[in-house]
């Protein structure tokens, strides 16, 4: 797009912004700038090397506020783009697309500054080896002052050293590249195979634990201060504490396991009220700026919301508290709902940060759709209404932004809506009945959604599907449609047909059948990139969820196959553990492994929990030991920072402890009464399948403990251990005990 004048580099190669050909919501949004960017690929990686140029990779993703910022201070500037142009290879690059590259110099940042982020930017050598990085830098005319380092500055100083200490640099890369290798051991320092891998003890679940309880923030909720995420791997472990077996609790202990329930449902309470929530609309943004939950980051993430609705779904369970299944229906509306929910039958990525607040406008400007004046709200809702809402809300006439909070003024007598008042205390404050505070706040807030989708643009979608966090939305999806049934059987049908669509059409784009292969991403049509560790892992426990909630032996056979792949394509056979990428990957540094919790779950955890989880419903005694040398692979690490591996302590407890699989068999009101029940308790450990006279030939030729069950008869069958045992000579009193020791 922008052709470029004489090179700087004395090499008189002229490059032309290439980012028209991406796919990429992201990357394409750069197709206009001065800079001419390049796509990560053999091509741009050649032309590095014949030139001999550093290349300049900046990494961001479609919903980054960040990245934004950079692009309009820098990368639109002329004087930033005749730098990068005459002296470097730019490269510009969707995390969310190529997941491999951004954990290379993501970890490099990290290792060499302390933290890390987005937009993510790093000068590398021609042999892919960093010499200098990090995060947001300001641009020309950037009003960012204090200690940050200006972008033009760093450009000059990089090309300056390039030019004239090339060796030194070329010295210190490798040397660099050396220790990011040790600062990225992990998954490969631990026992090989054939050791003992029993030294992974439930005595870890105690000190995780420990951990949260002392990071706990008592007066907001939550863990640890600003910004504060919600770390939904974290809330699944400490909920789980008190649905383990009953050894755990021994280990833990009773009151420890009662006060990690009562964190996570307090934790979920703030934000759920919190300014984190989109009180209005549906959905949860990625974190809050505030220690208590009140001023969001607004760009709100697919995967966010996938890991977000089976907690709220697990303390619904535990509790029946309205407030908890409100937040269920809230984030599985705003899954199942335009603009989130393709029509194709996928998931789009996100919707982004900023936004127009009128269409006439030029600038966006962050939290724009979700952020709300005084003035609004009276003219929207009438004086008498504006009043109760904006009391229950928190609106005030001076907005509800620290000055500290707002960098670019954005922010200004705007409110962010977060719950500060119960009915009760309005009713009380307005002298009304809690059923009339009720219903005005109810049409006042249709009022306020009816006004913002009407009158204001919404934020940026990123319409790319990618695969891993589809199959945290089919997985998050049917456990929520099996769990609801009989209490709504309308919007738990909703909700299986969305997980469904969205199997389905990963099935037919985006899975070559042939090679039993991923391919990650799609939009108008499969991208490029192969599909990595953590498509694999998060699509087979979709699936897997997916069989729970239908007994659809379909998509059972098909997370087999997927977990034979990922096995074939990612196991490390030396160290144990699955890489992140497959071991044809051309166009990377190292092969990194990931095991510990983030954003995401750790891909090793996930893969963990599917050995055991198909090991059981199978009866494969090679998945289990899939299972078990997984998360010893991973031992070292573990035992030094247990809380730092919140899904691998599932198999922990099931190295100890097994995983029960019940096999229900026939038809009648017992066995409808049993798997009602058992789907409603929040998740453990066990699995569950059903064996039909008619559509498990497939299960019966799989798992030989079910080949010669009668399908014709009622019954619950317990197995674990290589034996069956009937669990349904019981009356219905007895069914619920039942249910309870199988979790």
């Amino acid at each position: 797009m922008a052709t470029q004048g004489t090179s700087g580099a004395g090499d008189g190669l002229k490059l032309t912004n290439r980012l028209n050909e991406s796919c990429s919501p992201y990357v394409r949004g750069h197709m206009n700038n001065p800079v001419a960017w390049q796509q990560w690929g053999p091509e741009a990686l050649e032309l590095a090397k014949k030139s001999n140029r550093l290349i300049f990779i900046s990494i961001g993703y479609a919903a980054c506020h960040w990245c934004h910022v950079m692009e309009r201070e820098s990368f639109e500037n002329h004087e930033v783009a005749q730098l990068l142009n005459d002296n470097f290879i730019p490269i510009k690059i969707d995390r969310e697309e190529r997941p491999d590259v951004d954990r290379i110099y993501m970890n490099y940042v990290q290792a060499t500054t302390g933290s890390g982020g987005w937009p993510l930017n790093a000068f590398i050598t021609p042999d892919l080896q960093p010499i200098f990085g990090g995060t947001y830098w300001p641009g020309p005319g950037s009003t960012m002052g204090g200690d940050h380092i200006g972008f033009v500055g760093i450009l000059e100083k990089i090309r300056d050293v390039w030019q004239n200490q090339r060796q030194r640099c070329l010295e210190s890369a490798e040397e660099i590249t050396t220790k990011l290798r040790e600062f990225t051991e992990d998954g490969n320092i631990s026992r090989k195979d054939g050791a003992d891998h029993d030294a992974l003890d439930l005595d870890l679940l105690e000190e995780a634990y420990q951990y949260f309880q002392n990071k706990y923030d008592t007066d907001y909720a939550g863990f640890g201060g600003a910004p504060k995420f919600p770390t939904p791997s974290n809330l699944v472990f400490l909920l789980k504490l008190s649905q383990y077996p009953r050894a755990v609790a021994d280990v833990v202990g009773v009151k420890e396991c009662t006060q990690a329930k009562d964190m996570v449902l307090a934790t979920l309470d703030a934000m759920n009220k919190g300014g984190i929530h989109d009180q209005i609309g549906n959905g949860f943004a990625r974190y809050s700026v505030t220690k208590d939950w009140s001023l969001p980051h607004f760009e709100k993430m697919l995967y966010d919301q996938t890991q977000l609705l089976p907690v709220y779904l697990d303390a619904y369970l535990m509790t029946k508290s309205p407030g908890h299944l409100s937040a269920v229906h809230d984030i599985a509306t705003y899954l199942t709902s335009p603009p989130l929910q393709s029509q194709s039958g996928g998931f789009f990525s996100s919707e982004d940060a900023d936004s127009l607040y009128r269409s006439s406008d030029k600038e966006k400007r962050e939290g724009a759709f979700y952020v709300w004046t005084l003035n609004e709200f009276q003219d929207i809702l009438g004086e008498r209404n504006a009043e109760i809402l904006a009391r229950y809300y928190n609106v005030n006439d001076e907005g509800n932004v620290a000055p500290e909070h707002d960098a670019h003024d954005e922010l200004i007598n705007q409110n962010v809506l977060e719950i500060t008042m119960t009915p009760a205390e309005l009713a009380k404050q307005f002298a009304l009945s809690e059923e009339e505070v009720a219903q005005i706040l109810s049409q006042g807030r249709q009022k306020l959604r009816d006004h913002r989708e009407k009158e204001r643009p919404r934020p940026a979608l990123d319409d790319k599907i990618v695969v891993s966090w589809n199959g945290l939305a089919i997985g998050a999806l049917a456990r929520t449609s099996a769990a609801l049934a009989s209490q709504d059987a309308s919007r738990s049908q909703q909700y299986l047909a969305a997980a469904e669509q969205a199997a389905s059409f990963i099935s037919r784009e985006l899975y070559n059948a042939s090679s039993k292969t991923l391919t990650r991403v799609y939009r108008e049509g499969p991208g490029e990139a192969p599909g990595f560790a953590d498509d694999y892992a998060y699509l087979i426990s979709g699936l897997i969820s997916l069989y729970e909630a239908t007994f659809n032996e379909t998509y059972l056979q098909w997370a087999d196959e997927l977990q034979q792949t990922q096995i074939k394509l990612f196991w490390d056979k030396e160290h144990l553990g699955f890489f992140s990428t497959p071991e044809n990957q051309q166009d990377l540094l190292m092969r990194l492994k990931d095991g510990m919790d983030n954003a995401e779950p750790g891909t090793n955890g996930v893969s963990a929990q599917n050995l055991d989880r198909l090991g059981a419903l199978l009866e494969d005694d090679s998945y289990v030991k899939f299972a078990r040398e997984t998360a010893s692979a991973f031992e070292a690490e573990i035992m030094q920072h247990p809380f730092l591996f919140p899904s691998l302590m599932d198999t922990v407890v099931a190295g100890k402890m097994g995983v029960r699989h019940v096999v229900i068999t026939g038809e009648g009101q017992r066995v409808e009464e049993w798997l009602r029940r058992h789907r409603e308790r929040p998740a453990g450990l066990g699995t569950i399948s059903r064996v039909r006279a008619q559509g498990s030939e497939w299960l019966k030729q799989r798992n030989d403990l079910v080949k010669n069950m009668d399908a014709s008869r009622e019954g619950v069958m317990l197995c674990e251990n290589g034996s069956c045992r009937d669990e349904l000579s019981m009356d219905m009193g007895g069914i619920g005990e039942a249910v309870s020791e199988m979790r």
